[in-house]
């Protein structure tokens, strides 16, 4: 299990890396190359090294390592998040979490997310999958985690959603992908069945490049999330689901660091390529964060 959850926070890293250059481009399916890239000039990310992860991780990373000091609450991580925008850390933050942050400054401004659904909200999710042995405590608490950016009902579906798929692969329970599906449904029914679709253009064999064009690859959470689900679904071998969600364009960071996320989750760190995990920021640091989330997972399992 620890070697799950190490995987889990490796992959989205990794995921989220070689994502970075293609962000906000167009798909590259057809001239892909495996490995980690720089972006291009003037792309938002092009001070960025090949292995640097953007924003997203830098959130995950964020919520993880407060989860795990047991100094988590919804203001602390509210002040953490606000304090690396105010001194320009964020990395090409997404736009829902810079506007939670402006909206936070203001005086007589209530100190609460933005009524969107970006999938800026989706990475938070990845520590709480980890850090509690009960999968509806650790949805609810992504939830609470989630307004402080992104208020919308539709974002927290998501973050429901993927707390779900993660928390049942990590456990090994049978068809998580199919157990995702329900909680989407039963959270929002427009997410639930843009997800079905997904998973329905896969099992009919459609290719990626026509998943993309009837499924979409920007920064909502009705798209990314559903073609997450079908490149899980499609791409059993690990180097192909990674770099197959890195080069989708549009939010390719946060679609490979989902599908990178389920991968470690899934199959632990073994599964994720050595090469890529040497090349990968902060490796170590993401590496002893696992861990110790398992640490805490498995103190309130003895609890119970």
């Amino acid at each position: 299990m620890l070697k799950k959850f190490k995987g889990c926070l490796l992959g989205a890293a990794m995921g989220d890396a070689l994502g970075m250059p293609h962000e906000s481009g167009a798909p590259n399916l057809k001239k892909m190359k495996y490995g980690y890239r720089r972006a291009y000039r003037n792309h938002p990310n092009e001070a960025l090294n090949p292995g640097q992860y953007t924003d997203d991780t830098q959130l995950m990373i964020l919520a993880g390592t407060l989860l795990a000091d047991g100094k988590f609450n919804e203001e602390r991580y509210a002040a953490a998040l606000r304090e690396l925008y105010f001194r320009d850390a964020l990395r090409f933050p997404d736009g829902s979490v810079a506007s939670a942050c402006e909206h936070a400054q203001k005086q007589n401004e209530p100190k609460q997310g933005v009524k969107s659904t970006t999938a800026g909200c989706l990475p938070v999710a990845v520590p709480f999958a980890l850090a509690y042995p009960d999968m509806s405590e650790g949805c609810e608490r992504a939830v609470r985690a989630c307004t402080v950016t992104h208020t919308h009902p539709a974002a927290h579906a998501a973050v429901s959603t993927l707390v779900t798929l993660l928390y049942h692969a990590l456990h090994e329970t049978p068809g998580p992908v199919e157990r995702a599906l329900t909680k989407a449904r039963a959270e929002d029914e427009v997410l639930g069945s843009k997800i079905h679709k997904a998973l329905l253009l896969e099992k009919e064999g459609a290719d990626t490049e026509t998943a993309l064009l009837k499924i979409g690859h920007d920064v909502s959470v009705y798209q990314t999330l559903p073609i997450a689900f079908f490149l899980i679904s499609r791409y059993p071998h690990p180097p192909d689901l990674l770099t197959v969600a890195a080069n989708t364009g549009g939010n390719s960071d946060t679609i490979a660091l989902i599908c990178g996320a389920y991968l470690g989750a899934s199959k632990g760190i073994h599964a994720l390529p050595e090469d890529l995990l040497e090349g990968l920021e902060d490796r170590q640091r993401i590496e002893l964060l696992g861990q110790r989330l398992y640490t805490l997972c498995t103190r309130r399992m003895q609890q119970q």
